[in-house]
């Protein structure tokens, strides 16, 4: 059975894109107020802790951009790299593949040199960081250069035999002047907002598909170069990436609709500014947990704890406020701590006498809870008793 074709994408004049400017300016102010608000939240933030944030930030999007291309990654090797990199954390973890530095590398390249223009060749090296040996997979491709091969460029979803073909790029021999055009335009200064520079440029880059492979990931790195340039060093906390990883159903909708609507991208461009607000939105809260986190050190600043007394009270303010489901039990600090079950009941008392915990429930339904209000059951006295720990 044939492919089922939906529209063939035709090479618009792709400089001649346009929206709606009034429909997207609402949601273009409610991006910028949330992006102003994490800037004001990190304020507060020491420089180690805002690296930190960065650091985990930075690693959760790498992962999450080569899972949209259903590529699974070690996070645990990621963070050590990443940790490396910033100079913060741990650095002992495993080492990352080849491949994985290699998207960090450009992840990096599109922050620390924000300012400088992007050419053909910066792409090149963007795309052959990925394919340190020139395979994707088992398939060998052309790697820092775009594609040369005389077949299609098609876009196909779908298992074989029922696949079914989003669009049909520009052929192999238009890339070069398509890209130039591209080039031209993303290097150029322009009316648009940044965040709609942002939109446009991701959606013409991916319509083009100028590489054997690798378009997606080198497609979202322009995001992260748009974005820095705005932003600078803070655009590490927003996790676009992993924002379009968890909508990736309409993602890969929304940017079909563009690449079959002609040149009016207004939905397109809504649909993406709103997400990357909600990815400010989001980078509040870890932000918020992350002062709750300090304020809460501050204030026991006097308190002397075992290590891995610490260890658990960090587990538990990382968790967040309904983050440690059922709270913190003997059992569990046992497990966590690698300890007996007395050195666990007794630490956990000293933390309750220092007021690092509050306990909920008496006898073996006992649990313990972060000394924070709003964190934990509303109402100690009245709680519902957790399950035992048989």
């Amino acid at each position: 059975m044939p492919p089922t074709t939906s529209l063939i994408w035709k090479a618009p004049s792709w400089p001649g894109m346009h929206y709606d400017a009034v429909r997207v300016g609402g949601e273009l102010a409610r991006a910028h107020r949330a992006h102003g608000i994490v800037e004001g939240k990190l304020a507060g933030l020491g420089f180690e802790q805002r690296l930190e944030l960065a650091a985990e930030a930075w690693s959760q999007d790498a992962v999450a951009t080569a899972a949209i291309e259903g590529e699974r990654i070690d996070l645990t090797a990621v963070r050590s790299s990443v940790a490396r990199r910033l100079g913060v954390g741990d650095h002992d973890g495993p080492n990352a593949p080849r491949s994985v530095e290699g998207l960090l590398d450009i992840m990096d390249d599109a922050v620390q040199q924000r300012e400088a223009p992007l050419t053909h060749e910066r792409l090149f090296a963007w795309q052959a960081a990925l394919f340190p040996t020139g395979y994707s997979g088992m398939t060998k491709i052309l790697v820092g250069a775009y594609r040369e091969h005389a077949e299609p460029m098609q876009i196909v979803s779908g298992r074989v035999g029922r696949e079914r073909v989003h669009y049909e790029a520009p052929s192999s021999a238009q890339v070069p002047a398509e890209m130039q055009a591209f080039l031209d335009w993303f290097n150029a200064e322009t009316e648009h907002d940044n965040l709609v520079k942002a939109a446009l440029a991701h959606l013409w880059f991916e319509t083009i598909h100028p590489f054997e492979d690798g378009n997606g990931r080198v497609g979202r790195v322009l995001i992260d170069l748009v974005l820095a340039r705005d932003n600078g060093e803070t655009s590490r906390l927003i996790r676009t990436s992993q924002r379009l990883l968890d909508k990736r159903r309409d993602y890969y909708e929304q940017m079909e609709r563009a690449q079959h609507g002609g040149l009016d991208v207004t939905e397109w461009v809504l649909w993406f500014v709103e997400q990357v607000r909600v990815s400010c939105e989001e980078a509040s809260q870890v932000i918020d947990a992350s002062l709750e986190k300090a304020m809460f050190w501050m204030s026991h600043q006097d308190k002397v704890l075992t290590a891995r007394q610490r260890k658990v009270v960090n587990l538990l303010l990382d968790a967040g406020p309904n983050g440690f489901e059922g709270g913190m039990s003997t059992r569990k600090y046992e497990s966590i701590g690698g300890t007996s079950r007395a050195t666990a009941s007794r630490e956990l008392i000293e933390l309750e006498d220092m007021a690092l915990l509050r306990k909920v429930g008496g006898g073996r339904s006992t649990r313990y809870y972060l000394n924070i209000s709003g964190w934990g059951p509303a109402d100690t006295d009245h709680a519902e008793s957790p399950p035992h720990d048989d």
